[in-house]
């Protein structure tokens, strides 16, 4: 579910336990093999559940897995049989005490998640098309299931605000939510960031972000397939199912800048287009965006997003003040005196934030992320609604906005696209 992002940090296990004791409060973990687990007083094996079993969902898996010896994978959930067949193939031969998967943990369906949120699992991995994550995050909470949801949890207010409730309700039933916004989780983000909140640079007055690259893959449309078989297996075209580029892949420096920035925005105004995939093939989202931020203290960010071949491409994030400019990644430039670059442990922050999240479990003290997530997820889809639209959009709007982009019924058939959207015309709602 989630866009390949440059990774820079290839970490050994001894160094992912170093860098973790750093990076999180939560994070004295059990990693690579530790007895922790037994001293927390938390079961010695956590069993993992996955919905989703496609390559970012494995990739979750993994990652977990890595994070701490201590976990396996005991139950799969997918929409589709032969996404299923695929991933059982991948699991096959791997070690039965880490992958230890039966028929009977297995569900194909529009109701696997319920099944799989049915067994004795104690987390379960959300890496369905985004559009579905609301009501599964809502799923999981309900089950009493420690919850790891990919990026983005929602792609309309109507779900963030489910989120949201989630949220509250795993703080009240002590379980964990944490999201795959994974900058939050990387060793050289979190020194930044703190320095710039301590003043390293001053007063913050602007920044930007890019997520400039080329086009993605795209599944042509079989005959048999239905509308909605054939959107769902297509998902990133379509705003229901991903949110749009903005909200689905940006929306990682869309975290960054509210994390920098100390909350989300109170303005958006936005504007983009569908310039290169014009193709109906590509369903009907934009292919590039420019979003201008405004935040409570005044402070203006600058977010593109792009997907186009044969294009510059650039990825990453930067954060002005009144006395230099930093680029959150490892890097202060001041005007004056030396710059600075982050020089620790490097870290994985796919696999960082799933230690995160389990040493926070073992530790009885839950992570619980969900309301910083879906206020960044909030953030992309109020630029997305301001571009879509033409028109300016606060934050106030956006989080009781009545925009429900769910279908009113899920299940095969027809479904049709709906119009690109168009500025001046489409309407708020």
């Amino acid at each position: 579910m989630e866009a390949t992002v440059r990774n820079p940090f290839s970490p050994s296990r001894r160094g992912l336990l170093k860098a973790s004791a750093a990076v999180s409060g939560a994070a004295i973990i059990s990693a690579m093999g530790t007895n922790f687990a037994h001293a927390a007083g938390a079961a010695g094996v956590l069993k993992i559940g996955l919905i989703g079993c496609g390559a970012r969902g494995r990739g979750a898996v993994a990652n977990a897995l890595e994070a701490d010896a201590q976990t396996k994978l005991v139950a799969l959930g997918d929409l589709f049989p032969d996404a299923m067949d695929d991933c059982l193939k991948q699991y096959a031969d791997r070690p039965k005490d880490r992958y230890d998967l039966h028929k009977d943990r297995c569900f194909v369906g529009w109701d696997a998640y319920q099944k799989v949120l049915a067994t004795d699992i104690d987390i379960v991995i959300l890496a369905t098309p985004p559009g579905f994550r609301p009501m599964m995050v809502k799923a999981a909470v309900e089950a009493g299931k420690h919850v790891f949801a990919e990026k983005p949890c929602a792609v309309c207010p109507t779900g963030v605000r489910m989120v949201l409730e989630a949220a509250e309700l795993a703080e009240k039933k002590g379980l964990a939510f944490v999201g795959g916004t994974q900058r939050r989780h990387q060793a050289s983000y979190i020194d930044v960031v703190k320095r710039l909140h301590d003043g390293a640079i001053g007063k913050l007055v602007a920044g930007h972000g890019y997520w400039m690259q080329g086009g993605l893959w795209m599944k042509p449309r079989k005959p048999e397939w239905s509308d909605m078989e054939w959107q769902v297996r297509n998902w990133a075209y379509f705003t229901w199912l991903s949110g749009d580029t903005l909200v689905e892949q940006a929306i990682h420096q869309v975290d960054v800048m509210n994390w920098v920035m100390g909350g989300p925005p109170r303005l958006a105004v936005g504007m983009g287009g569908r310039q290169v995939r014009t193709d109906p093939a590509y369903g009907h989202i934009y292919d590039h965006f420019a979003i201008d931020y405004e935040y409570p203290s005044g402070a203006r960010v600058t977010l593109m997003s792009r997907q186009t071949d044969n294009a510059y491409n650039r990825i990453g994030e930067s954060a002005i003040g009144t006395r230099g400019t930093a680029f959150p990644s490892g890097r202060i430039k001041p005007f004056e005196g030396e710059e600075y670059r982050y020089e620790g442990e490097g870290n994985n922050p796919l696999v960082q934030e799933h230690a995160d999240l389990i040493a926070s479990v073992r530790a009885g003290k839950p992570l619980n992320v969900g309301k910083r997530f879906a206020e960044s997820i909030l953030t992309g889809i109020m630029g997305r609604m301001s571009a879509y639209t033409g028109q300016p959009v606060t934050w106030d709007f956006a989080l009781k906005s009545k925009l429900d982009l769910t279908p009113r019924k899920l299940e095969f058939g027809d479904a049709p696209m709906p119009p690109v959207a168009m500025p001046g015309v489409d309407k708020l709602i």
